[in-house]
C-alpha cells in the first residue's frame, strides 16, 4: 500500500489533472455535498467534473495505506450519508443522458440532487429527473 503522496503522484501518472492530497478531495466532496443540499444550481456539465472529487477517493482507497483509510473514512463515509440524503437514486438514467455512467461500484453516479434547482435542474428534468425545485416554490 501507498502513501498519501506516492498515490497523488500515481494518480498523477494515470491521468488525474494534478497530484491532489486526500485532504482535498475530501474537502472538494464536502463543498459539492454541502452545494448539493443548498441546490446546485450551475451547469449539468460542471457537475459531472464535480463528481469526480468522489471518483478520485475511490481510486486512492484501493491503493492508501490501510492507517490513512481508516482515519478518513468516518469523514467520507459522513459525507457520503449526506450526499445520499441529498439525492434520489434513478440508476443514472438522468446522467446518462449528458455524462457516460461508470460502473456500479461508482454509486454517486447513479443518483441526482433532489433539489432541482438552476441549469441544473433544467438539464436533469428535462432528462426525466423528478425532484422539487425551490424555484417555483
Amino acid at each position: 500500500m501507498a502513501t498519501e503522496i506516492e498515490v497523488g503522484e500515481l494518480l498523477h501518472q494515470r491521468g488525474w489533472r494534478t497530484e491532489f492530497t486526500v485532504a482535498e478531495r475530501v474537502n472538494a466532496w464536502a463543498a459539492l455535498v454541502s452545494t448539493i443540499e443548498r441546490g446546485y444550481g450551475d451547469y449539468i456539465h460542471e457537475y459531472t467534473n464535480d463528481l469526480y472529487c468522489r471518483n478520485w477517493l475511490h481510486e486512492a482507497w484501493l491503493l492508501l495505506d490501510d492507517h490513512i483509510v481508516q482515519l478518513w473514512t468516518p469523514q467520507i463515509k459522513a459525507l457520503d450519508d449526506r450526499y445520499k440524503a441529498a439525492t434520489i437514486e434513478d440508476d443514472g438514467i438522468a446522467l446518462d443522458h449528458f455524462h457516460r455512467i461508470p460502473g456500479p461500484d461508482l454509486w454517486w453516479w447513479r443518483r441526482h440532487p433532489r433539489i432541482l434547482t438552476g441549469d441544473l435542474g433544467r438539464s436533469l428534468r428535462a432528462a426525466g429527473a423528478i425532484g422539487t425545485d425551490p424555484d417555483t416554490a
